[in-house]
């Protein structure tokens, strides 16, 4: 069992859809309303059908009360680093610390190039990436003296003036799933942002790709721990239990609960465009499922 201890986060991922015009900003209201943790949002610029994911989380922003926001994830090849840096803390300020940053290194790469962005194989992606974060937080240490300077193979940032610093310390949490990428997640992420439909064999794929990640943090002298495993979800819910997260709450409730305790994930995000269904994960499954996990840890601290 690998239960990393975190507290139990539940949140939305809602398709940016451009028509209804309103329609995922409406979803993240009734998110924020029924008590819901976060809302997230895919990045796809090249997607005509979909909102700019930033301008979308910051009428969102203004739009919610207590919910976090987070891209589901950012799209880096097409935004700046230094950029992302302070629209991240813009948004976090404004919104009185509710900004996260999902971040990932890209892909479709034929769309990219095609918005002008660069083209990158695998290693370069992962080495950008790995460039992004550290001048993501250089920025945000608005308290170190001198300026930011980065001097990498896809970035360079010579003396950019720091801050502003966001309202709260922003988690970066990174989409991986190979190896490198897991290496890095290890390495530098506060979390690691997967999607359960995108693995194949199921959540056992979770126990190789956590010990990557923890042998990383362990050799970059960090906690394996220090790093929340967050998860993308889908599923439906039915009258009687059919598969995993096929069934009613109640099944829903322990199907999670049994991820956690045995997997480690604490942040269930659910791929869900239906406000009925948002309302009954928050309403039903959310505080089954910390119940059922509270009373596990309890048993076991024993």
């Amino acid at each position: 069992m690998t239960d990393y201890g975190h507290d139990l986060l539940f949140g939305t991922f809602a398709t940016p859809t451009v028509q209804p015009v309103r329609h995922a900003v409406d979803l993240a209201v009734v998110a924020d309303r029924a008590g819901l943790d976060l809302v997230t949002f895919q990045d796809h610029p090249y997607q005509p059908r979909f909102h700019d994911t930033w301008t979308l989380l910051s009428y969102v922003a203004a739009r919610t009360e207590r919910v976090h926001l987070s891209a589901n994830v950012l799209n880096l090849p097409l935004r700046q680093p230094a950029m992302i840096a302070r629209s991240a803390a813009s948004l976090d300020l404004l919104s009185g610390g509710r900004f996260e940053l999902g971040i990932g290194a890209g892909a479709y790469w034929d769309a990219i190039e095609a918005m002008g962005g660069p083209r990158r194989s695998a290693g370069q992606a992962i080495t950008a990436l790995d460039e992004a974060i550290r001048i993501i937080r250089e920025v945000w240490a608005a308290d170190r003296p001198g300026g930011v300077r980065v001097d990498g193979e896809h970035y360079r940032v010579n003396g950019a003036k720091r801050g502003p610093a966001p309202a709260h310390d922003v988690n970066v949490w990174v989409g991986a799933y190979k190896p490198r990428m897991l290496r890095l997640t290890g390495r530098m992420a506060d979390g690691w942002l997967p999607s359960l439909p995108y693995f194949q064999n199921g959540p056992a794929e979770l126990v190789g790709m956590n010990e990557q990640i923890d042998e990383a943090a362990a050799a970059a002298g960090r906690e394996p721990a220090q790093i929340r495993r967050l998860l993308n979800i889908g599923g439906e819910f039915s009258p009687t239990g059919r598969s995993l997260l096929n069934g009613p709450p109640e099944q829903w409730a322990e199907d999670l609960a049994g991820l956690t305790l045995e997997y480690g994930v604490s942040a269930f995000i659910l791929m869900a465009d239906d406000p009925a269904t948002i309302e009954v994960f928050a309403a039903e499954v959310a505080p089954a499922t910390r119940e059922l996990v509270a009373e596990e840890r309890a048993r076991t601290a024993r």
